[in-house]
């Protein structure tokens, strides 16, 4: 009886000890860390940062001027840290770097927390490339239009305007004069003046022309959204100017932006516009129908039409019922191409995000274009200057985009649009959409047509 006794002891006290032992390796488990945003930016470092990791005895850190960590800085390649940031020294002004960091406990390591890119500050003593984008896009084994956003007033000949246009950029798009509010003016009668002389300019000029655009909720004449006609009637009003537009510029446009924005960005749903009140659900494959035979009817077979959207990188639901308005499109042979707006900043979207986004179309068969591409640089109106820090940060997010949009096949390549010429023209500080209240300087010159390392960016990312 003893002797069984303390063999159920034993057995217990066995067992009590491997389930120690199990919860001890239990907790002993690292999890991965999250890295933070750098601070403290300087021109020869920054403090690198991230977050307690539960059972961590100390952090391994790397930096690296690649993002795969291929190279790494002089002292930082697994460098132990017991504390929860590091400040980076001795590196050089105006890089751009990469940081990851591993928690460590004894002889257990973690994964590889999340990447941080930091660009450290200091003023570049090196002048801007000069060379011109369409130049050297050209010269690529698949080349592809490089675009403007312009405006009618800013197409006299001998402008500052003009002669950027004529050596920079391959194709042009209407900021807002080939919309239908300042076409239309009343129903059958409309006002070509703008948009004839910014075509004329393209054609005149070698310069491609993509025509945008024929539906938007935003630019609905006043006589439109007023119209007292049935629905009927309302709809036919709608195809009539898609069709007289179309017809006008056949052969003289060579693609168009069909619908604008159609879908809603809270929720999965169709944008409510008075085109789907008055139209119904099937507007947006109508308005593609009828251009398509508008086109077809003058001659123009070689036609390409877009639909066009923006933030679809970063909100999901929006993207996925963006395609599915594609794939039905696509089904019935009506859309060519894509237009990803690309109004990004300088932290988002991601590259990851960025090539899921377009990739999703390459897949498809469809032409991408990156058809109103700025950079904001100040989106939480924290700074009251153009900083270097920001600056090069700017440089880098337009190479990134560049460099995405170069890589993709050459069949569906279209073009690449910058959306406005000089900073202080920009439509990013007034936009009530975008609750911007303060400065900001997104694109490629500044407001004295300088060019700024955005542009250098440009160029770097064609190579």
């Amino acid at each position: 009886m003893k002797y069984n006794f303390l063999l159920i002891l034993t057995s217990i006290m066995f067992f009590l000890n491997s389930c120690s032992k199990e919860d001890n390796i239990i907790a002993d488990t690292l999890t991965t860390p999250i890295a933070n945003a750098a601070t403290e930016i300087n021109d020869t470092g920054f403090k690198a940062k991230w977050v307690f990791v539960s059972n961590a005895q100390s952090y391994l850190l790397d930096v690296s001027t690649s993002a795969d960590f291929t190279t790494f800085v002089p002292n930082y390649n697994s460098k132990s840290v017991s504390d929860l940031n590091e400040m980076v020294v001795g590196l050089n002004s105006g890089t751009q770097y990469f940081y990851r960091v591993r928690a460590k406990r004894d002889s257990q390591i973690s994964n590889y927390s999340n990447v941080i890119s930091v660009v450290t500050t200091g003023t570049s003593n090196v002048p801007e490339n000069p060379t011109f984008l369409k130049v050297k896009a050209n010269k690529l084994p698949n080349p592809f239009f490089v675009g403007m956003a312009v405006k009618a007033n800013q197409l006299d000949s001998g402008s500052k305007y003009d002669a950027i246009l004529k050596n920079e950029f391959s194709s042009i798009s209407a900021e807002y004069e080939m919309k239908m509010n300042p076409i239309s003016t009343a129903s059958g009668v409309y006002n070509w003046a703008a948009a004839d002389k910014i075509v004329a300019y393209g054609n005149a000029n070698g310069i491609n022309v993509h025509g945008h655009a024929l539906v938007w909720h935003v630019a609905v004449p006043s006589w439109l959204t007023n119209f007292s006609g049935t629905d009927a009637e309302f709809t036919a009003e709608v195809k009539k100017y898609i069709t007289d537009v179309v017809t006008h510029y056949a052969g003289k446009v060579k693609s168009w932006d069909v619908v604008n924005e159609a879908v809603d960005d809270n929720s999965v749903n169709l944008r409510n516009t008075v085109f789907l009140q008055r139209m119904g659900p099937n507007y947006i494959k109508d308005c593609f129908k009828w251009a398509r035979d508008a086109a077809n009817a003058a001659g123009d077979k070689n036609l390409l039409l877009f639909y066009n959207d923006y933030a679809t990188s970063t909100n999901i639901p929006k993207q996925n019922k963006m395609f599915s308005i594609i794939d039905d499109l696509k089904a019935s042979n009506l859309i060519d191409g894509v237009g990803f707006q690309m109004h990004n900043t300088y932290l988002s979207p991601t590259k990851t995000q960025i090539e899921t986004d377009i990739n999703r179309a390459v897949a498809k068969g469809l032409k991408i274009h990156v058809s109103e591409l700025d950079i904001q640089v100040n989106p939480a109106n924290d700074i009251s200057s153009f900083t270097n820090e920001r600056r090069l940060a700017q440089k880098e997010k337009y190479k990134e985009i560049v460099k995405i949009y170069n890589a993709l096949p050459a069949a569906n390549k279209y073009a690449l649009t910058v959306w406005g010429f000089k900073d202080n023209e920009s439509w990013i500080p007034y936009s009530t959409d975008l609750n911007h209240t303060g400065n900001d300087w997104p694109l490629l010159y500044d407001s004295n047509f300088a060019l700024k390392s955005a542009h250098t960016g440009f160029l770097e990312g064609l190579e």
